[in-house]
């Protein structure tokens, strides 16, 4: 029986566009918990407090949200890129990655080295925010000190006195319209889509594979535990995003492209 490692570093020689689309797992192996997860965030939070239409809507539920943003902000901060987002970047300097369409909020995928316009976030970027009103840019450090200096619900520094959000999708909002059509239009266009680290239950999102599935791609799934799209899956190896990335890459280089 052939590796499954193998296998995957012989699809990816072999294709001639691969994406890969990464979920919490990859961000887990840097030290950021899975909200998701048993002990995550949301066993002691309640989801529902921290909807879009809450945060917009008054200011009591603004100072709810930044009472957790400022506490899950330093965990942020303090990650840094794992063997799994390095791996990804030696496939894109290899050539053997079109781009990375993430779920995570984190930019540990930017600052591996991966540019930009390489990496597709579905969720947003919790490092950036913006003024909803004036859409002033700020930096989420900056808000960070206003939070840390004792302001509760920080406002556009600017006369307008808008609203400040992160530039994350909250419950309730919609995806970002321009990143979800050129993930799907990458997913539709790939030959190759590997799933990394995604439980593949949130949706839109999960979606993608889907799309790629009926293009024609071949799918890889890469998850310690079962997803809803197993069924649809060429190969499903159950272990972490870091250890198998790592070992496709170093195949990868080795050897030369299947023709």
């Amino acid at each position: 029986m052939i590796d499954p490692v193998a296998q995957i570093a012989d699809w990816v020689l072999s294709a001639r566009r691969t994406v890969v689309f990464t979920g919490a797992g990859m961000s887990t192996e840097s030290g950021i918990p899975d909200f998701r997860s048993p002990g995550g965030v949301w066993d002691r939070f309640d989801p529902s407090e921290f909807t879009f239409q809450n945060f917009v809507g008054s200011e009591s539920g603004r100072r709810r949200y930044w009472q957790l943003g400022r506490a899950v902000y330093p965990v942020i901060r303090s990650a840094e890129p794992n063997p799994g987002h390095q791996a990804l970047l030696t496939l894109w300097r290899l050539g053997r990655l079109d781009c990375v369409i993430t779920q995570n909020i984190d930019n540990l995928h930017q600052r591996a080295g991966l540019p930009d316009d390489r990496v597709i976030e579905l969720h947003g970027n919790a490092t950036r925010a913006r003024c909803l009103r004036c859409e002033r840019p700020y930096d989420r450090a900056e808000i960070q000190e206003w939070l840390d200096a004792g302001v509760e619900v920080p406002g556009c520094a600017l006369p307008c006195g808008g609203i400040i959000k992160p530039r994350t999708v909250m419950f309730g909002e919609a995806m970002p319209p321009a990143e979800t059509e050129e993930a799907q239009r990458r997913a539709r266009a790939a030959d190759l889509f590997i799933v990394v680290g995604s439980s593949l239950v949130v949706y839109p999102a999960a979606s993608m594979p889907v799309h790629a599935k009926r293009a024609g791609a071949r799918l890889v799934i890469v998850n310690r535990t079962p997803t809803p799209q197993d069924d649809k899956a060429d190969l499903i190896v159950a272990d972490g995003a870091a250890a198998v990335l790592s070992s496709v890459a170093a195949l990868v280089a080795q050897r030369p492209a299947v023709t």
